[in-house]
């Protein structure tokens, strides 16, 4: 190409790296496409890890850190991963990655992986982080896929210590072990809700949250 004819071509911009659509990665799902209460993945752990906050936290940070960095290793292999044999391939970076949770976890806070038991190995199935590696990584490039993950894995989070929160706190009167309830609540004749502590408690939370996301945001009701 000649000179004139370089200096004639548009210069195509670069993409700022928290462009609007880059931003909306990491906030939809907090909101608008929420993977528990909109996409209505993710409920088993939601259900069973959340009668107290800081284990609801603690698989949070795990999911957040599973989801993001196995969605920015998908979509680095992407266009080297056979279709055939790309959702075992998946399944061995999510495995891992959970591994790698698991060792710390129990190296830092033994208490609360034998409290989450089971759970953290289950990340691996999780619906939240498979889906994002098939529906996102597999097609975009390595930043926006770790925003992806990112943010996903906020919004699986952010439910479940709000629906922690509430079953700690009217359930066992605290929260992140703390006594928040002043003595004298209870001389009045105030008693904690054994009802909170059960999964029950937690689907009903789940469910009063999705209604008033839905009463709030009407563009979410399926109409189907």
């Amino acid at each position: 190409m000649s000179e004139v004819a370089k200096a004639k071509a548009p210069v195509q911009e670069k993409e700022p790296i928290m462009s609007a659509k880059n931003r909306r990665l990491l906030t939809d799902p907090l909101d608008e496409n929420n993977p528990i209460t909109v996409q209505v993945l993710g409920i088993c752990s939601a259900l069973a890890v959340t009668t107290q906050v800081w284990p609801a936290l603690v698989l949070s940070i795990c999911v957040v850190f599973v989801c993001s960095f196995a969605n920015l290793t998908i979509s680095l292999l992407r266009n080297g991963i056979p279709s055939r044999i790309r959702m075992i391939v998946q399944l061995v970076v999510i495995a891992t990655l959970v591994v790698l949770v698991d060792q710390v976890l129990k190296a830092v806070a033994y208490d609360v992986s034998k409290q989450l038991s089971v759970f953290i190995g289950l990340i691996i199935t999780n619906c939240i982080v498979m889906g994002r590696l098939e529906a996102f990584a597999m097609g975009n490039k390595p930043f926006p896929a770790f925003l992806d993950g990112l943010g996903n894995g906020l919004g699986y989070g952010a439910i479940l210590i709000i629906v922690a929160s509430f079953r700690e706190i009217f359930g066992a009167g605290k929260w992140m072990g703390m006594e928040i309830v002043p003595q004298f609540i209870y001389d009045l004749g105030y008693m904690n809700n054994g009802v909170m502590v059960t999964p029950a408690a937690a689907m009903f939370l789940i469910g009063i949250i999705i209604w008033i996301q839905r009463a709030r945001k009407p563009s979410l009701v399926d109409i189907s």
